[in-house]
């Protein structure tokens, strides 16, 4: 199925560059993931926190879709230096897992701030997100490839909430029309968990049937 995953590969190859620049200047994968979830948390405890508190301007929400874009280019930096510059370490693996899920989950529920969000919407949206992605890593676990299925994979999932939250800055505040938007990605993400497993599954099927003949 259709996801912005899909343009990965255009999207590291412009990425190709900067990220051997930073091998070359002894960056590590690591530090890049670090950076990738130190940013995510900041940004997030910053909306949160500041939006209600301190009265801060709608347009902080524009640093949104801006991290979100800076934060994919992070997540594939540090996925090209472990694999084409020999970074690639079972601490690694665990960090980068656990930081797109601590980033991610920090980031749509710093959203919860925002006047007339559906909060109960986003918090199963975040539960979701999270099983998405545990079930892509059990893959590993019972033989198959990290699984990627979308429909709602982590680059659709920050496309809608950076449009979130620069429409937010813009002054069209949350209602009916998010909330549609919630429950629509909840039943996408649903469906992604049940694309990723059923994929996962027929990989191992397929190789045992491959390995007996």
């Amino acid at each position: 199925m259709p996801s912005v995953y899909q343009l990965k590969s255009a999207f590291s190859d412009i990425l190709r560059p900067i990220t051997q620049r930073l091998a070359a200047a002894g960056i590590s994968a690591n530090q890049v993931t670090i950076a990738a979830l130190a940013g995510s948390v900041a940004l997030a405890v910053a909306l949160y926190f500041g939006s209600p508190l301190l009265n801060l301007s709608p347009l902080i929400w524009l640093s949104v879709p801006v991290w979100m874009f800076i934060r994919m280019a992070l997540n594939n930096i540090d996925g090209m230096l472990a694999r084409e510059h020999d970074m690639s370490t079972p601490k690694g693996a665990i960090l980068n897992e656990m930081g797109d899920v601590v980033s991610d989950s920090a980031l749509f529920l710093a959203f919860t701030a925002l006047p007339g969000i559906n909060i109960p919407l986003l918090v199963i949206l975040t539960l979701l997100a999270v099983m998405s992605e545990m079930i892509g890593v059990v893959a590993v676990q019972i033989g198959a490839s990290r699984r990627y299925d979308g429909p709602s994979g982590k680059s659709d999932r920050a496309l809608f909430f950076g449009l979130l939250g620069f429409l937010y800055a813009l002054g069209v505040n949350p209602g009916i029309w998010s909330s549609a938007v919630l429950l629509l990605i909840i039943v996408l993400l649903a469906v992604t968990i049940i694309n990723r497993a059923k994929s996962a599954l027929r990989e191992v099927s397929d190789k045992a049937a491959t390995g007996s003949d």
